[in-house]
């Protein structure tokens, strides 16, 4: 029995980049002998086994054969007989299968060490084709290292596009994938990747069909809509957002791509639907879809927050829950902050909305409802009166400004 660290832990390291988790190969050995030995078994496809005191994967090295369609339709095959190039050919880049051995010996028989030299992400095998995921997962390396697509492997990747086998992916994987691409540092190559093979027009129209169309509003309205969005989506990763913010900014204006001259309150309506089909199909968390939602319902009130009356201001808060949830409140400006800060003509390093707003929330929330309530509290009319309070402390505010 030998065992080989594979890998992202191999790849990582090469890279020098930090290594997280360490997963292992077993080759010549059964399940029977990795149980005597301790191994708690925890695969349901596959014979996948935790290290009984390091709890880092190990598992036993396999070939696999397709038999139905997408990315579960596989029959996995595990004996002490399969050697450990059968197993790293099953892999899909030859960045990720590569192997050490346990006196350090690099095992590399499909050049991965050479591709991670020239930054590029190349197949391994004619098998890439049989799973569709493995488009979403290139396209989020790309995205990761920023290499650049081997042409022989986009090919494949469009034909798998043009075949119809994305559509057998579930709405949980595509979401996994998405959002961990969100999270690299530039996930607007992520989507360049999507749409170069043609999977970004199947797997997410409404961002696709944002390129080409031109911009409406803005410092910048003759920019490309769907161009804009990738600016907008990478400045916040490179502030370092949470994923809730990225998204809400992925998702906040596709209504720009809708066709003809809207009024402003119909874009606000369209920005809400498409942002609405989008997380359904997607399943987004409730913190993503929600934040998505209020970003494509308030974002144009945000951006005019220096015209906004007092009554409108209150009503924004109001809206958007500021009032008890000021830090969801506060995400809400730094994703609509992205669509200015990240303009192709600002040179601001800051975005007047934001503080604006943030000064407003902090005067109504200083209004002390509960001394509202007191003076007559037997009144029916306490949220009319609290609410005056709030526009009266307002109104105040503003004329110091």
């Amino acid at each position: 029995m030998k065992t080989y660290r594979v890998g992202g832990s191999v790849r990582d390291e090469l890279l020098g980049r930090p290594v997280a988790d360490r997963d292992y190969v077993v080759v010549g050995a059964t399940p029977e002998e990795l149980l005597a030995r301790g191994f708690r078994p925890v695969g349901r496809d596959f014979p996948v086994f935790l290290h009984p005191e390091t709890h880092e994967e190990y598992a036993l090295a396999r070939t696999e054969r397709k038999t139905g369609r997408g990315h579960q339709g596989f029959s996995f095959h595990t004996a002490p007989g399969v050697t450990l190039e059968e197993d790293l050919a099953r892999r899909d880049l030859t960045i990720n299968a590569m192997a050490r051995a346990d006196d350090g010996t690099l095992i590399d028989p499909f050049g991965g060490a050479k591709d991670l030299r020239a930054g590029i992400l190349r197949h391994v095998s004619p098998a890439f084709a049989e799973d569709p995921l493995r488009v979403l997962r290139v396209a989020r390396f790309a995205a990761r290292f920023g290499f650049a697509v081997a042409p022989e492997t986009e090919a494949i990747m469009r034909a798998i596009a043009a075949g119809g086998e994305l559509a057998a992916l579930t709405a949980e994987r595509v979401w996994q994938e998405l959002a961990r691409a969100l999270l690299e540092a530039i996930p607007s190559r992520f989507f360049a990747a999507l749409r170069h093979c043609g999977a970004l027009s199947q797997l997410l129209p409404e961002i696709d069909a944002l390129f080409g169309v031109p911009r409406r509003g803005g410092e910048d309205a003759e920019t490309d809509a769907g161009v804009h969005c990738m600016c907008a989506l990478d400045h916040v990763a490179a502030a370092g957002e949470p994923l809730a913010v990225r998204y809400a900014v992925l998702a906040s204006n596709l209504g720009q791509a809708a066709s003809g001259r809207a009024r402003p309150g119909d874009r606000v309506a369209q920005n809400l639907r498409r942002a609405a089909t989008l997380s359904r199909r997607l399943k987004a968390p409730a913190d993503c879809r929600e934040l998505a939602r209020l970003a494509a319902r308030y974002g144009p009130a945000v951006h005019r927050a220096a015209e906004l009356a007092p009554a409108a201001l209150l009503d924004l808060m109001q809206g958007t829950d500021a009032l008890r949830r000021p830090e969801r409140f506060e995400q809400l400006l730094r994703a609509c902050a992205a669509d200015r800060q990240s303009s192709s003509r600002s040179s601001r390093a800051n975005y007047p909305p934001a503080a604006r707003l943030a000064a407003a929330l902090g005067i109504v929330r200083g209004v002390d409802a509960g001394a509202v309530v007191a003076a007559r509290p037997h009144a029916t009319d306490v949220p009319r009166r609290v609410r005056a309070a709030r526009l009266k402390a307002l109104r105040e505010w503003m004329k110091t400004l």
